[in-house]
C-alpha cells in the first residue's frame, strides 16, 4: 500500500564563510545543532530522504539551465541580475535548484557569454568552475539546496551514453570527483545527478560495460562517494528496458531485478523523468480513462519503487496547466501523485526558453506564470531557512 508521507517543517543552515573565502562546515553544523535546523548530510531511510537527525526532507525545486549550453552560463542573465534571479526562486517557494552543466564548461576555452555585465558587474571575467561557484554560493547563502546535474558531455547536445568520442568515461568520473571534493564543505550542495536521460544504446542489467547504465552509475557513484561521502547519488532510468519503451531517463523497470549497488546504499536516489503530450503524444494520453490511467503507467515504469528507495522527479513540466487540456490534466495529476506519495521533484524549468515546456518565468524573464506557480505551490516543502533569519510563513 502506498502511504502518503508528511513533510516536516525544516530549516537548512547555510555554511558560514571566513575571511579567506573558505567555507566553514563546523560553524554550520554547530549552528544547526543549537537551532534544531536540518543538519547535513542527507540520506535515504526506506523510501524517504532524511537529515542527520532523521527529519524528513522533501526536495521541491526547479531547474535553472544554461551552463550546459554554448553560453556556458545560466540563461537569463542577459535580461537581469543573477542575485535577483535567486531571490525570486526562493520567494517563489522552491527549496532546491537543479543546476545542469556540461563537462565542456570546465575547459579553459569555454568562455561565458550571454551575460549583461551592466546588470551583473561582479560576473566579469568569471567562467567555468569560478562562475559555477558564484551561482552555487549565492544559492546556498539563501538557504537553497543545490543538486548538480551532468546534463551534456559537451555543449552541442545530450548524449545517449555517459561517454562520447569527445568525453571519455574517465573524464566524466574525474569531473564528478573534482566537484564532489570541491563542494565537500558546503552542506547545501547535496549531490550528483550522474548523467541526464540515458537512452538509445543505454541498457540496464545486461553486464555490458559499454552500455550498462546501472554498472556505470555504480562506478561513478562509488568514486563520488569516496571523494565526498555526504553526497546523494542520483541515478536516472533509461529509455528501453526489454522492449518496454518510455521517456528518456524515465524507465526504471530494471532496478527491480538489478538495483544500483553503492558503497553507501543510503545515498541512492532514483530519478525518473516524465513528460506530457507537449513533448511527445504517448498512447496513454489518448486512453478512454485518461488521466485516471496514469498511476498504472507510472507504477509499471518507476512508481513501484515508492517506499523502497527515495524518488526524485528530476524533470517534468509543460506549457499548459489548465484542467481542461490534456497537458494540464497530466501536470496536475502528476503533481497530485507526487504530493500524495511524498515524492521530491525539480520542475522543468525555471527558464521560459525551454521549447517544449516553457517555464515558471514568462518570456520577459521577470514575471512568473502565476497559474503554473499556483499549481506547484500545491506541493512545496516548507520554506528553507537559515538560522537567525527572520521567521517566514510556512509554505
Amino acid at each position: 500500500m502506498v502511504v502518503a508521507l508528511l513533510a516536516s517543517v525544516i530549516s537548512v543552515v547555510a555554511p558560514s564563510v571566513g575571511a579567506n573565502g573558505a567555507l566553514n562546515l563546523d560553524a554550520a553544523v554547530k549552528g544547526s545543532s543549537a537551532s534544531g535546523a536540518l543538519q547535513a548530510p542527507l540520506r535515504a531511510q526506506g523510501g524517504k530522504l532524511v537529515d542527520a537527525n532523521g527529519k524528513q526532507v522533501t526536495l521541491t525545486g526547479v531547474n535553472w539551465f544554461g551552463m550546459e549550453t554554448g553560453t556556458f552560463s545560466p540563461h537569463g542573465l542577459w535580461a537581469r541580475n543573477w542575485e535577483s534571479m535567486l531571490d525570486q526562486i526562493k520567494s517563489s517557494g522552491f527549496n532546491t535548484i537543479r543546476v545542469p552543466y556540461s563537462n565542456q564548461l570546465f575547459d579553459k576555452s569555454s568562455a561565458a557569454t550571454g551575460i549583461n555585465l551592466a546588470k551583473n558587474p561582479d560576473l566579469k571575467g568569471l567562467q567555468g568552475l569560478a562562475l559555477m561557484d558564484k551561482i552555487v554560493k549565492g544559492a546556498t547563502d539563501r538557504g537553497l539546496m543545490v543538486l548538480l546535474d551532468r546534463h551534456r558531455p559537451t555543449s552541442e547536445a545530450q548524449s545517449e551514453l555517459w561517454y562520447t568520442g569527445q568525453i571519455s568515461e574517465q573524464r566524466w568520473i574525474d569531473d564528478w570527483t573534482m566537484l564532489a571534493s570541491h563542494y565537500k564543505n558546503n552542506p547545501l550542495v547535496i549531490g550528483a545527478d550522474l548523467h541526464n536521460e540515458p537512452r538509445g544504446q543505454a541498457t540496464w542489467g545486461t553486464g555490458d560495460q559499454n552500455t550498462d547504465w546501472r554498472l556505470a552509475a555504480e562506478r561513478a557513484g562509488n568514486a563520488v562517494l569516496k571523494a565526498n561521502p555526504n553526497w546523494l547519488i542520483v541515478v536516472e532510468g533509461i529509455e528501453n528496458y526489454k522492449n518496454n519503451y518510455y521517456w528518456w531517463g524515465g524507465n526504471l523497470m530494471g532496478a527491480k531485478d538489478a538495483p544500483v549497488r553503492l558503497s553507501s546504499p543510503d545515498k541512492l536516489v532514483y530519478s525518473p523523468h516524465d513528460y506530457g503530450p507537449g513533448v511527445y503524444r504517448q498512447a496513454w494520453f489518448d486512453a478512454p480513462n485518461y488521466p485516471d490511467n496514469l498511476p498504472d503507467v507510472w507504477q509499471k515504469h518507476w512508481a513501484y519503487l515508492i517506499g523502497k528507495t527515495p524518488l526524485l522527479m528530476g524533470e517534468f513540466g509543460g506549457r499548459s496547466v489548465s484542467p481542461n487540456t490534456v497537458e494540464g490534466k497530466w501536470q496536475r495529476k502528476s503533481l497530485d501523485f507526487m504530493k500524495q506519495n511524498g515524492l521530491s521533484y525539480t520542475y522543468w524549468s525555471w527558464n521560459p526558453n525551454s521549447g517544449d515546456t516553457g517555464g515558471v518565468l514568462k518570456d520577459d524573464w521577470q514575471s512568473v506564470d502565476q497559474a503554473k506557480l499556483d499549481m506547484l505551490k500545491g506541493h512545496q516543502a516548507p520554506f528553507v531557512q537559515a538560522p537567525g533569519a527572520p521567521a517566514e510563513a510556512a509554505k
